[in-house]
């Protein structure tokens, strides 16, 4: 199974944003800039995290992304089905009943060995995701990353980020 990059990079974006002051944002430009991509991939993702309301876009001169809860409440499911969608990685399109050898559709009332034993894989890989939250994969970085990435990543987010604005998301 591959994912887009596009779940790695909102996988990335919304633990920087974790970091963001009470009621700061930080605008995508930063976003994109920290994480070395073009705005406009970016914003495509940052926008299904928004509607997924994982992140909350708030618009105005101090507007910019932050996340719409707290990073405890924020799965990497919730990221990953944002991005890709709900539809499962693995879809059957039941070619055992094509070519020379398929037989009438009434021989195949059991589903496809093959079908289940994807879609068992798929619950497992969906079920890690769900009860991994934001907040273990910031502790796990925490705990691994040389010091100066962290120096960098707080004093970018303390440069970058936008004075508070209207609502915040949902503490913890």
């Amino acid at each position: 199974m591959k994912l887009s990059d596009g779940v790695e990079a909102a996988i990335h974006c919304a633990t920087l944003l974790a970091g963001l002051e009470e009621g700061r944002t930080l605008p995508a430009s930063a976003l994109a800039e920290y994480h070395g991509v073009s705005q406009s991939y970016l914003l495509k993702h940052l926008q299904a995290l928004s509607a997924a309301k994982v992140l909350e876009s708030v618009p105005g001169p101090n507007g910019g992304y932050r996340l719409a809860r707290g990073p405890s409440r924020i799965s990497l499911l919730d990221i990953v089905l944002a991005v890709e969608g709900r539809q499962p990685a693995f879809r059957c399109a039941e070619i055992r009943q094509r070519g020379p050898g398929a037989l009438e559709p009434e021989v195949y009332v059991k589903p496809c060995g093959i079908n289940a034993a994807m879609l068992k894989a798929e619950q497992a890989y969906r079920a890690v995701l769900a009860e991994t939250k934001l907040t273990d994969v910031i502790a796990g970085y925490q705990a691994d990353a040389d010091p100066r990435a962290i120096a960098f990543g707080c004093a970018f987010l303390a440069r970058h980020q936008r004075p508070r604005a209207a609502s915040s998301p949902e503490s913890e």
